[in-house]
């Protein structure tokens, strides 16, 4: 099946102009980075299913691929690290992941926890756990870009598989309290689900509306909307807005939702709404 984009992204240039970021189709609808230091020229792929065609373009980059860093173990996530495993090419490679999942990354050479910090050439980004689609789940946090796998989509965030529903609330509050300018590098181009679900449980926010509009047009050129920012999530998304009285009244009218203005349970009740699937059938 062709990917859902048709256009090649371009790439961007971040950290001061001190990193290159491309980004590479995969799949249906994986994206993958690569993240490069513009003055040695080194780079490190983060995550990437078993995808020869996108492997191929990864080749064709002027990129010294040195590293291979992952945000956690879901096989489009790691299935890059058995290929280049098939290949041959893994071992000359270091390869990060989450220290709480060290058992189950091919080739792993590192094992890095919160606080730790990675570099690719002489760029230096922070490794914070970001738990909640996957416990172990992994987020390269550098100056003004991250690269945060399934944690935070644009629009909306990844499914629970591990849980609980405070650990991904909690983990998406600690990313939307990153500068409003940083953009957001996450792992597959799901907008246009997540914003049609966002504007039918916050029809009232003209952000959303406008946003929602740009999306569709753009979308429907093939392009690749990914990636967002913080600031964009933060007026749009609604896994960032818990407060959003809009919001709360959605999730009180399906029934998820009592008297409680928690943010944790909202939260809870838009990620079980969610789930459910409403906006399909509008």
């Amino acid at each position: 099946m062709a990917h859902v984009v048709t256009v090649l992204p371009q790439p961007f240039l971040a950290c001061d102009g001190a990193l290159r970021v491309h980004c590479i189709p995969a799949d249906q609808d994986n994206l993958v980075w690569v993240a490069q230091c513009v003055e040695t020229g080194e780079a490190v792929i983060v995550d990437g299913p078993p995808d020869e065609q996108m492997l191929a373009a990864i080749d064709a980059l002027d990129a010294n691929i040195t590293a291979v860093w992952n945000t956690h173990t879901h096989p489009d996530h790691i299935g890059i690290n058995v290929l280049l495993a098939q290949k041959g090419r893994l071992a000359s490679l270091a390869v990060v992941a989450s220290k709480g999942a060290n058992l189950a990354i091919p080739g792993l050479t590192r094992a890095v926890d919160d606080g730790d910090t990675v570099q690719v050439g002489n760029v230096t980004a922070k490794v914070w756990r970001t738990d909640g689609h996957q416990n172990g789940h992994i987020t390269y946090v550098f100056d003004d870009v991250i690269f945060c796998g399934d944690t935070l989509f644009a629009g909306g965030c990844g499914f629970l598989f591990d849980g609980p529903p405070e650990a991904m609330h909690n983990s998406l509050m600690r990313l939307a309290g990153l500068p409003p300018e940083t953009r957001i590098c996450c792992a597959h181009e799901y907008t246009t689900d997540n914003l049609a679900y966002a504007a039918f449980i916050e029809p009232g926010n003209e952000a959303l509306m406008a946003r929602v509009a740009d999306v569709t047009e753009r979308r429907a050129l093939g392009e690749c909307v990914v990636p967002s920012t913080i600031g964009m999530e933060q007026a749009t998304n609604p896994f960032l807005r818990p407060g959003s009285p809009e919001i709360m009244a959605a999730m009180r009218t399906a029934g998820l939702l009592t008297e409680s203005n928690q943010p944790a349970d909202v939260f809870t009740a838009v990620r079980n709404y969610k789930n459910m699937g409403p906006h399909k059938g509008v």
